[in-house]
């Protein structure tokens, strides 16, 4: 699944828009807690029995705040952004997004999501993906299409507005999909390796991007990722998880600059090494670098 699901109300008509359609939307106030989740555990039943894919995990995400899950593979990372977003239910536990429950969130659009496939219609141009879900919502063509332009802007894609997907390289679909994700100015992004699929010098340049469009927007971030130097680059805190059954085995502060000053200079400085040393660290349970983590790029 690619797709988008963004979030927030709406407000007036425009003028070209027809019956019942309304305009862009304005992200709530809301509480300081962007996610608060409680005491969770997800159980599958599977063919062979039960699996424990999360057991008891206690997490909050502040309004603003970027923090990345990392762990080894079958961790339950993508499993708790799945719960979060009401793609699936947890057996045990609560989760409040913006203080209300996931289903309330995701029928109120409170949030964007944005997966390792840019997941971009191919039949629709650069500039009509981006409106989607505002087209979804009732917002009106002119509203559509100023909106999709200035975040065809901010991605730097202004000149393929018109191109249709299969004409863009890797990193401009994502690109794309970012944009697309935070064309309804949602609060909360939640993101599930959106570089995964990219080259180094791409991905790195993407990270770069993402960190920028975050501080501009002012959402709080849940990214999921498997690689600690990006997790480190990107992050506010890392939360790093056991091998199943998921648990929070610990959260590593990133104490770097500032989102908005974290440029390409940031992966040379001393500070980024430190932090990444204390994921890597954090990941091995204490037991050194000669220790490995399936699924992780320690690198």
């Amino acid at each position: 699944m690619s797709d988008v699901t963004t979030a927030t109300e709406a407000t007036g008509t425009p003028p070209d828009a027809a019956p019942g359609a309304t305009s862009l939307p304005v992200a709530p106030a809301g509480p300081a807690t962007a996610v608060d989740v409680r005491g969770v555990s997800k159980v599958f039943a599977t063919r062979a029995g039960t699996v424990t894919a999360l057991d008891d995990i206690h997490l909050s995400v502040a309004a603003g705040e970027f923090v990345s899950l990392i762990g080894p593979s079958g961790c339950g990372k993508s499993t708790l952004l799945r719960l979060v977003a009401d793609l699936d239910q947890p057996t045990s536990g609560e989760i409040a997004v913006f203080g209300r429950p996931p289903r309330v969130a995701r029928e109120a659009q409170d949030y964007g999501i944005a997966f390792q496939q840019a997941g971009l219609l191919p039949w629709r141009s650069v500039a009509a993906n981006v409106e989607l879900p505002l087209e979804l919502h009732g917002v009106g063509r002119r509203e559509r299409a100023a909106r999709a332009a200035e975040l065809l802007a901010l991605v730097g894609l202004t000149e393929f507005a018109g191109h249709f997907p299969h004409q863009l390289s890797g990193g401009m679909q994502q690109r794309v999909a970012i944009a697309r994700s935070l064309a309804e100015s949602p609060s909360l992004l939640l993101m599930d390796e959106p570089f995964g699929a990219l080259d180094e010098m791409t991905r790195e340049r993407m990270q770069t991007e993402l960190v920028r469009l975050c501080a501009e927007s002012g959402a709080a971030v849940v990214f999921v990722t498997h690689s600690i130097p990006e997790a480190v680059f990107l992050s506010q805190r890392v939360v790093v998880m056991s091998p199943r059954p998921g648990r929070i085995a610990q959260v590593v502060p990133v104490d770097l600059a500032r989102a908005d000053e974290r440029t390409d200079d940031l992966r040379e400085d001393a500070a980024f090494f430190a932090a990444v040393t204390a994921v890597r660290e954090a990941l091995h349970g204490g037991h050194g670098a000669d220790v490995p983590t399936r699924g992780v790029d320690v690198r």
